[in-house]
């Protein structure tokens, strides 16, 4: 028979053991210096301008290149646009199942699937939001920018003080630009890699609209489809994100799920090879760089 006694001097040791085998240790920081010269070593290479960020957001470390330059965001610029769709939805001003009817004139190029569907057909805020952010689709996008208005899209931004990050337009559909200077410039968007990988910790942490808002938005982007830039070479990390291109444009900010919440914004511009092929140089530039980035922290830990 074990004392009172006894047990009250071992209790503490039981607990202590217990405790830390349902605890794993934190991960160990990556070489973030070695890191930095291998993705420079990349962007060094490249034939155009290679500017990125990548924060680790649970450990704050940050190391960037050209990270407070502004770059075209290409089709980038939607995340921006899906935190305003939420957060007029959070605000009481907009909701999720609003109908949104797609009309002829409405209907642009590009990505998506909506410029083929029958003139007249309804889609709700969700779908529209749920189609601009997994395929890009061009003509959800506009639709949703009419419902929302593009300068809700700068208000919001520049609430979360990312005053750099702007809309220009409707998506094939310059005439529609509020910044015809800018929008000449950098076409649908702009913004920095610190500002893009801003916004993208903000949602990680919850505070770019709400929790369970920025949750649900994450999910969307965990669906993105688009696998062929950062993702390329992931090994199926989970990891939401959002791509862009155009022909002297790639660009990609992800979330991801490593060993540590890691997340990695990658912007090309006036890229030499404007080929629109899989191992084209700014496509193999940016896979490079992702498995770099991927490599460097590791697999997420394994469940127990």
């Amino acid at each position: 028979m074990i004392r009172g006694t006894a047990v009250a001097a071992i209790l503490p040791l039981l607990l202590a053991v217990g405790s830390a085998g349902a605890q794993s240790p934190p991960a160990p920081l990556p070489d973030t210096a070695a890191l930095r010269r291998t993705l420079d070593a990349i962007a060094g290479a490249h034939h155009g301008v290679v500017g990125y960020t990548v924060r680790d957001i649970d450990a704050g470390a940050t190391i960037s290149r050209r990270g407070d330059e502004t770059f075209p965001t290409a089709s980038l610029i939607k995340v921006p646009i899906l935190v305003t769709v939420y957060d007029l939805v959070a605000k009481g001003m907009l909701s999720l199942d609003d109908r949104l009817t797609v009309l002829k004139i409405d209907k642009v190029p590009g990505a998506g699937t909506l410029q083929f569907m029958h003139d007249g057909i309804e889609v709700s805020v969700r779908d529209a939001a749920w189609l601009m952010s997994t395929i890009s689709d061009n003509t959800a996008t506009n639709i949703l920018l009419d419902r929302i208005i593009l300068r809700r899209v700068w208000d919001k931004m520049e609430a979360l003080g990312l005053r750099n990050t702007k809309v220009h337009s409707k998506s094939f559909l310059r005439i529609s630009s509020v910044a015809m200077d800018s929008s000449a410039k950098y076409g649908l968007g702009v913004t920095t890699p610190n500002e893009m990988a801003r916004l993208f910790e903000l949602l990680a942490r919850g505070q770019a609209v709400s929790p369970a808002a920025d949750s649900a938005m994450l999910d969307i982007l965990a669906h993105n489809e688009d696998g062929q830039l950062l993702q390329r070479f992931a090994d199926g990390v989970r990891a939401p994100h959002k791509t862009g291109a155009t022909d002297a444009v790639r660009t990609e900010c992800s979330l991801f799920y490593l060993s540590r919440r890691v997340v990695a914004c990658v912007f090309t511009k006036e890229n030499t090879d404007m080929r629109w092929v899989l191992d084209s140089e700014p496509q193999l530039t940016m896979a490079r760089m992702g498995e770099a980035i991927v490599r460097a922290w590791g697999p997420p830990p394994k469940a127990p």
